[in-house]
């Protein structure tokens, strides 16, 4: 992630993307201080309960994540208080951003409550994948970032919670000497984990080496080692061969390569 002073003078407030009650951006512009305490440097990622800005602490220079929930997303700030009670579960989990606060900000005449969490360097996988050759990564890479991102859902496997929505937009990554360190930016707020909610965390992990490997159109030609952990994508021969996570990050760390 490029960090860049923000441009142009400061504004308290911020202009919004739709007004409507069903948000689908707040729109929080670079360089608008919240509550006195944090200064925008610009958004970090978005999902459907709502958006996710870096920002810096006027007090001490340091940057923080702000997670911003849609109010028709999040009535109660039901959805945010889960969500923080979730990441301190799961604060032994190095995959995951650590919580620190809630924060609660008067921005364009309404009160909106945000999460306040690490922020970690990096960039999101679909814009990482988007600078590649060919918007991909070879089978060698991708292994490597599937055994990243497969050890740490494990831990959160091991703590008896699942992650419930891996997709390139809330994955953060930064190459790290020949492999990858990955970071979830999210997770799926609801419910206690059941053996279902983890073996999707496992599909999702098989779909994404399938999608950063060059999707469809690629698959035919894939080696070995990658189509035996994609497997076509059908649920039941990747859960025949991976129930959990950590027997995913097993195969790859036993993994020998056929030559070609």
């Amino acid at each position: 992630m490029v960090r860049a002073p923000p441009a142009g003078g400061v504004a308290e407030g911020f202009t919004m993307a739709s007004r409507k009650q069903d948000w689908h951006s707040f729109d929080i512009a670079k360089g608008v201080i919240l509550g006195g305490k944090y200064r925008v440097l610009g958004l970090l990622g978005a999902g459907w309960e709502g958006e996710v800005y870096l920002v810096r602490e006027r007090g001490t220079g340091i940057d923080r994540a702000a997670k911003f929930f849609f109010p028709h997303r999040d009535p109660g700030n039901r959805n945010l208080t889960y969500y923080a009670r979730k990441l301190h579960r799961l604060r032994h989990c190095p995959i995951l951003l650590r919580y620190y606060t809630r924060e609660s900000f008067l921005l364009d005449g309404r009160r909106l409550t945000c999460l306040v969490s690490d922020y970690v360097e990096g960039e999101p996988l679909s814009r990482f994948l988007a600078r590649q050759p060919g918007r991909r990564l070879d089978a060698f890479q991708a292994l490597h970032l599937l055994h990243a991102l497969a050890d740490g859902v494990a831990c959160i496997h091991a703590v008896g919670e699942y992650h419930g929505d891996l997709h390139a937009d809330n994955i953060v990554v930064r190459r790290r000497g020949l492999g990858f360190g990955v970071r979830l930016l999210d997770l799926f707020r609801w419910g206690n984990a059941r053996h279902v909610n983890i073996q999707e965390d496992v599909c999702d992990l098989a779909r994404l080496l399938y999608d950063i490997t060059g999707g469809q159109r690629r698959y035919a030609g894939q080696p070995p080692e990658v189509k035996g952990i994609c497997r076509g994508l059908k649920r039941t021969l990747i859960l025949e061969r991976f129930r959990t996570a950590s027997q995913l990050r097993r195969h790859l760390e036993r993994l020998e390569w056929t030559s070609r």
